[in-house]
């Protein structure tokens, strides 16, 4: 790309184009600078199974949907009244009322300021007419705005499984301890405050937390049908979506009444597509200009580069932390997942890096820098909501960032915190039509992975329906197959061929 185009790019992001304007352009202008290539080489990747026929897209405007939803409802009163009747009691119980509600929230609303406005908006007054610090109270639902990232069915964790390809629902089991650290740390240092300040408690009342159970059992059995379905094979991942979308219509237009259909839910439908529409717009344009990095193997190049100061997995996560902070900072999250995560990936394959861990690791650093000075996005829509200082609200959540951090630091270098549930599950046959062309002449075919009795090639292992060599199956590149990185020492003339004929090795 010519240096005339790139400083015309950057200048037109810094006054405010559109990010996906950005990335679409860059991407064309790099596949049209290749040879024999036109700028519409990019929409061979977005309308690939990387984009537009991956399975899994159709789960982000249905859970984003069911967000918008239980936010527009008394869903954010009934979460707070059941979560003070059953922990209030606790030292510093109204805080730990505001951690659990946040996370449970944010889990519907991927991170994107909902929380903050509709629990921290009920919460904040509360906590400060219970005496709880001005500055304490800030940072606690500044903080919660997107603390539960790494719960299920978060949708930044559904994008980082399409990006990453991985599986969604090995992701969400692995981010059910970190996300449950990250909850204990911050309830723990809630409860200290609320001993230290003496902060008034509720009493536990049976009664009265049976019957606020009772009001929020709709809601309360949301999280538990999904994970229970899905965990129990009775849905797969999109349907799981549909389920929640569905069921939460029911329940907040025909149960509670709560929304009206013809006078609130066109607007809610309206204004959740919107962003689902955005999202879409950055990942499909970020896909093309991906696509491309890796074609050219900047990833490749820069584990060369890191090769000379980077020579552990250890040194690797903590470098990864530092840059994963900082593009937190500076990046919306749907952003920071298209574009990074494609260039991490490989690098951290390459150190031995599990991907479900990293994946964790990845937005557990996304979720403090959403909260990071100078630019985290929850600081300046805090400051706007409660109309204080943005310089206020940096003292208010450096606590609470010193707290994700040791989290995090915890989650980073204890591995089995991430991979031992997903590791209890049994993973799907391998597809290797899904396999990335671009990846695939960095991997050998290694017979010994086919579990073969013999040296003939079945292609009933690769998930065939017949034994038919097929070379679209393959995704060949030519017309020869090398059989060197099968362990031989000929060539295959794919040509000569005959279909239906079982391919022998010698």
């Amino acid at each position: 790309m010519d240096t005339i185009w790139i400083v015309l790019l950057v200048v037109l992001a810094i006054l405010g184009a559109p990010l996906f304007a950005i990335f679409g352009a860059a991407a064309m202008l790099l596949f049209g600078a290749l040879p024999d290539t036109s700028i519409t080489g990019t929409a061979n990747d977005v309308f690939s199974e990387k984009f537009a026929d991956s399975p899994l897209l159709v789960t982000i405007p249905l859970f984003t949907f069911a967000g918008y939803l239980l936010a527009e409802s008394g869903t954010p009163q009934r979460l707070v009244k059941v979560s003070r009747a059953w922990l209030g009691w606790m030292p510093g119980g109204l805080a730990i009322v505001c951690l659990v509600a946040s996370a449970f929230f944010t889990t519907f609303t991927g991170g994107s300021g909902i929380t903050i406005v509709a629990i921290g908006g009920l919460l904040y007054p509360a906590l400060v007419a219970d005496k709880y610090e001005e500055n304490f109270s800030l940072g606690l639902v500044t903080t919660g705005g997107s603390l539960g990232l790494l719960f299920p069915p978060s949708v930044p964790m559904i994008i980082y499984g399409v990006v990453a390809g991985i599986m969604i629902e090995k992701l969400f089991l692995a981010g059910l301890i970190p996300g449950i650290i990250t909850v204990a740390a911050l309830a723990i240092y809630s409860s200290a405050t609320g001993v230290k300040h003496k902060m008034p408690r509720t009493g536990f009342n049976v009664s009265e937390a049976f019957t606020t159970l009772w009001e929020a059992k709709w809601e309360a059995l949301l999280p538990i049908a999904l994970l229970g379905g899905m965990y129990s094979g009775l849905l797969r991942i999109h349907e799981a979506a549909a389920f929640t979308a569905i069921y939460t219509l029911v329940i907040e237009v025909y149960i509670y009444r709560d929304v009206s259909f013809r006078g609130d839910l066109p607007r809610i439908i309206r204004e959740s597509m919107t962003l689902v529409g955005a999202i879409l717009a950055i990942l499909a344009t970020a896909i093309g200009f991906t696509a491309f990095l890796i074609q050219a193997r900047v990833p490749m190049m820069i584990l060369d580069a890191m090769e000379g100061f980077i020579t552990s997995q250890v040194m690797f996560l903590i470098a990864l932390n530092f840059f994963l902070i900082g593009v937190g900072m500076l990046m919306d999250i749907f952003s920071a997942i298209v574009v990074v995560v494609p260039l991490i990936v490989p690098i951290a394959l390459r150190f031995g890096v599990d991907p479900y861990h990293l994946g964790i690791v990845f937005l557990l650093n996304l979720e403090i820098g959403y909260m990071t000075p100078p630019v985290g996005l929850n600081l300046f829509i805090s400051s706007f909501r409660f109309n204080k200082p943005i310089t206020q609200l940096y003292r208010s959540v450096l606590p609470f960032i010193g707290l994700l951090g040791l989290a995090l630091i915890i989650v980073t270098y204890i591995p089995s915190l991430s991979t031992w549930l997903p590791s209890l599950v049994e993973s799907s046959a391998v597809d290797l039509g899904s396999v990335d062309d671009d990846l695939d002449a960095d991997y050998d075919l290694d017979l010994d992975s086919l579990e073969g009795d013999d040296d003939s090639l079945d292609l009933d292992d690769l998930g065939a329906d017949d034994e038919e060599l097929d070379l679209d199956a393959l995704e060949a590149g030519d017309e020869e197959l090398d059989l060197d990185a099968l362990e031989g020492d000929e060539e295959l003339d794919l040509d000569a061929l005959e279909a239906g004929d079982e391919t022998e090795f010698p």
